[in-house]
């Protein structure tokens, strides 16, 4: 990760971290609020993806050369965790997929043609099976809704943070489509079993705010809070691909940093002072380059940064359960 964002960074989280840790002595030990959160979580992502393509190093330099779109459509649960200090939270979650799952199909297109580099010459598509996977997420956050003034039951705070998430993606039984002769249908052959075992890991540095409003001791309820984020990110990328059909072992590898944006929004109903029910619905989009390593043991290892790019977008939709202490 460049400086120009590491440091920064790291000094806020720091920063933000030492605040809350002076603050705890400072909280009035009979809280009109409980200052801990544990919650249970329920993700689901649909219509979302991750890809990568890469472009031709040489004559005529296609871009792209090859593509690859793995669908991401699946169920995650697991855990978060946060505490409330009198001015800052600190909080962690981690998911995990419940269990393998199909999630959609798999595309992969190739544009090797050199004679024509626009014309399609192979495209495959089959299922796609999302192996143990992984999402990991820590944050600071700093309320200045009162600094600024406004009314009573606002919340704004600037946030800090970093995510991680590990994809594990195998493709497997479908059909590829080869268009060999320009004009006549293609030689269609069948693949039988897994082809293609792909793993990748996305880091995520973020800068960001939250805003929200809460409604305390309605008729009704406890309490309602709507809240929203809007965040930044630098992205680091790293893509590992097996081919598992081809002979010996043929694996790509890409090495990608750019951007990432992220924005959900929630709504959070207190059943009682201790439990919460919640739903949120966010949308991540990830943009990145790189280069492209490829290694295989009948041929020298090549690199080259032509038309190299990773990217994802995932619409998520989370139910919680949230304690309160």
């Amino acid at each position: 990760m460049p400086r120009a964002f590491r440091y920064p960074l790291h000094t806020a989280l720091l920063l933000c971290l030492l605040s809350g840790t002076a603050q705890a002595g400072q909280e009035d030990p009979v809280s009109a609020e409980p200052s801990w959160q544990i919650a249970i979580k329920q993700k689901t992502l649909v219509n979302s993806h991750t890809s990568y393509e890469f472009g031709n190093p040489s004559p005529p330099y296609q871009q792209p050369l090859s593509r690859l779109e793995f669908p991401l459509d699946s169920v995650w649960g697991g855990v978060e965790i946060r505490k409330q200090f009198s001015r800052v939270s600190v909080g962690a979650g981690f998911l995990t997929t419940l269990s393998d799952q199909e999630t959609g199909r798999f595309k992969d297109s190739d544009w090797d043609d050199d004679d024509t580099p626009s014309r399609l010459s192979i495209y495959g598509e089959t299922s796609c099976r999302l192996n143990p996977s992984y999402q990991v997420e820590a944050d600071v956050d700093l309320q200045v809704a009162d600094l600024l003034h406004l009314p009573h039951g606002f919340d704004l705070r600037p946030v800090a943070g970093f995510r991680w998430q590990q994809l594990a993606l195998v493709a497997h039984d479908g059909t590829q489509y080869d268009y060999t002769t320009p004009g006549l249908p293609p030689d269609m052959q069948s693949i039988v079993g897994d082809s293609i075992d792909f793993e990748q890991n996305w880091y995520q540095y973020f800068l960001g705010i939250r805003l929200g409003y809460e409604w305390q001791r309605l008729p009704w309820l406890h309490r309602l809070k709507l809240q929203s984020q809007l965040d930044w990110s630098y992205v680091a990328g790293d893509n590992r691909d097996y081919h598992l059909l081809k002979p010996g072992h043929r694996i790509t590898e890409e090495q990608t940093s750019g951007n990432g944006w992220h924005a959900s929004m929630a709504a959070v109903w207190g059943i009682t002072r201790n439990v919460d029910l919640g739903v949120e619905a966010d949308y991540l989009r990830l943009e990145t380059s790189g280069t492209h390593t490829l290694r295989y043991d009948f041929s020298p290892a090549a690199n080259w940064s032509t038309g190299v790019k990773a990217w994802s977008e995932q619409y998520g939709i989370t139910m919680k359960t949230q304690f309160r202490f």
